[in-house]
Formats: C-alpha cells, structure tokens, sequence
C-alpha cells in the first residue's frame, strides 16, 4: 500500500524516537480537542465554569494514578479546548531502556493519554454529549527542577493569558 499512495498520507511520529516514554521522568502535556472546539467550557471564563464533560475530564485525569500506580499528578488546567497537565512516572525498580517504537504500548505515555482520552470519549458517548479529541496529543520530556518549575508557572497562567487573548480579540482594552 505504501507503493501505491507513495507514503503521502503518513505522518510521522512527534515523539523523540531516542527516549523510553514508560522511564521515570515528568512530562508536559497538551491534549486538544478536534478543530479546537470549546467543549470543556466558555471561552470567556478559562479554567472555569466547565461544561459536565469538562467536569468529567477533570474527573479523570485526577483518577489515572487509580488506573496507572506510577504515575503521580502535578499541576493540571482544563481550559475550553485543551487540558495542560503534568504527569510524574515514578517505577521502583524500573531497568532497562526502550528508545520509543511503533508498536503495543503498554505503561508508558502513550497507553496514560490513550486510557484518558478514552474514558472522557466513552463517558460523552454514553451521555450523548458532542465531543471529540483531537488525534494527538503533545509533550514535552521536563528535563530538570528549573523547567518543572517553569512549566507549572505557564500551567497555572495560562487562564489569565487565554483570558487577556480572549479580550484583545473582542477589542477590549
């Protein structure tokens, strides 16, 4: 099949094909919903008064350390149309090192997102509610205490810069 489209439709991965996405480490990530649609809540009040999947997805992303032991939440924000979060992986008595790969993904960032977003897409479904995610999701390794710190800096005002966005938009001063 590859002949025939010419590998025109193939997207490569964005993961960093040298590092072991299932090692202890932290991790910055962006998950968006599809085009980017405000499903988690208003745009004019980010990271607050969340619609009920919103509510859901905060829900959940509290409850992954239920459903993956190594992992331990840090700071989190659902805004409108994306969730920032941080996800600590913690494995006693983790050796060996297995760069990224295509393939089953088992205990690692990958299976973390897809449980996630597989939970607030079943929980829409079941309600009927119109939702749907975006096909990826974004990270970012945190490689040191400075960068943790930085990163829930940006976590924590990312509302008030939505926010200021929002009403330098509507030509509000």
């Amino acid at each position: 099949m590859d002949d025939l489209y010419k590998n025109r439709f193939r997207q490569g991965s964005i993961r960093l094909s040298t590092w072991d996405y299932g090692s202890n480490g932290d991790y910055f990530l962006t998950i968006c919903t599809k085009d980017r649609v405000p499903y988690f809540g208003p745009i004019d009040r980010p990271g607050r008064d969340h619609t009920e999947i919103g509510q859901y997805a905060i829900v959940y992303w509290k409850s992954i350390p239920e459903h993956y032991p190594f992992v331990v939440l840090d700071e989190f924000i659902v805004m409108p149309d994306h969730i920032h979060g941080i996800l600590s992986f913690s494995k006693k008595n983790r050796n060996g090192w297995n760069p990224n790969q295509f393939g089953p993904q088992t205990q690692n960032l990958a299976s973390v997102i897809r449980g996630f977003k597989g939970a607030v897409k079943t929980y829409a479904s079941i309600h009927d509610i119109d939702f749907h995610w975006q096909g990826r999701y974004f990270d970012r390794i945190i490689r040191n205490d400075q960068e943790l710190d930085l990163t829930r800096d940006y976590i924590l005002d990312n509302p008030r810069k939505w926010l200021a966005e929002y009403e330098h938009l509507q030509g509000r001063p």
